[in-house]
């Protein structure tokens, strides 16, 4: 916890910026009963039946002092599917940036011998130089500043029924579009002295 806690402190670097990620697994529905559109006076109708259509993975971004949150979904969040969304994010979202400090939580797909499994030992070896893991702890998915952008991602993008993974991207580079026009950094308070007070029952006692 106090890595986290500590690297949330450390003032902002452009050759080594802290990116938060985290996956949000989200169910495809569709209606069965054609919703009724709005209408002056009517909001839009939607029957309560509706149909699942599949699944499918969301991984959602954040860079809590530039205020950037992007979305992208996958088919599935297997170990090459997080291999695939690193090399996105460092060969192109950040291809001059020679390091970035990674937050994110300990699920065993978020690891470098993923990076192995899906590219040649080469490219994987340079993509892995260019990535510090910071991991947050076991029941302590709060800690990652990702969890605020799904929190607003749910509200904003997510909150109606979405049928297929194509229409989802759509929606969702619609509101990465928004969100880019109106950037907040994230202003974090909780700090290490602060968890050491009121988080002291987690600590051992001497």
């Amino acid at each position: 916890m106090e890595d986290i806690l500590d690297t949330y402190c450390l003032p902002y670097d452009p050759d080594c910026p802290v990116i938060c990620m985290d996956e949000k697994p989200y169910q495809l529905l569709g209606d069965i009963v054609e919703s009724l559109p709005m209408s002056p006076g009517k909001p839009r109708r939607v029957d309560s039946e509706y149909k699942r259509t599949g699944t499918c993975a969301i991984f959602v971004y954040a860079e809590p002092l530039k205020g950037w949150i992007h979305a992208r979904s996958r088919q599935r969040r297997t170990k090459l599917d997080w291999a695939q969304e690193i090399r996105w994010l460092l060969e192109e979202k950040y291809a001059r940036t020679p390091k970035i400090r990674l937050v994110t939580d300990n699920l065993n797909t978020h690891v470098i011998s993923s990076l192995y499994e899906a590219f040649p030992a080469a490219q994987a070896r340079e993509l892995a130089k260019r990535l510090e893991i910071h991991y947050t702890p076991k029941r302590g998915s709060w800690l990652n500043i990702a969890e605020i952008a799904i929190s607003v991602l749910a509200r904003q993008c997510l909150c109606r029924r979405i049928s297929d993974i194509d229409l989802l991207n759509n929606e969702l580079d619609a509101w990465n579009r928004f969100r880019l026009l109106s950037q907040k950094p994230v202003d974090w308070q909780f700090s290490t002295d602060d968890a050491r007070i009121k988080l002291k029952y987690l600590y051992p006692s001497f």
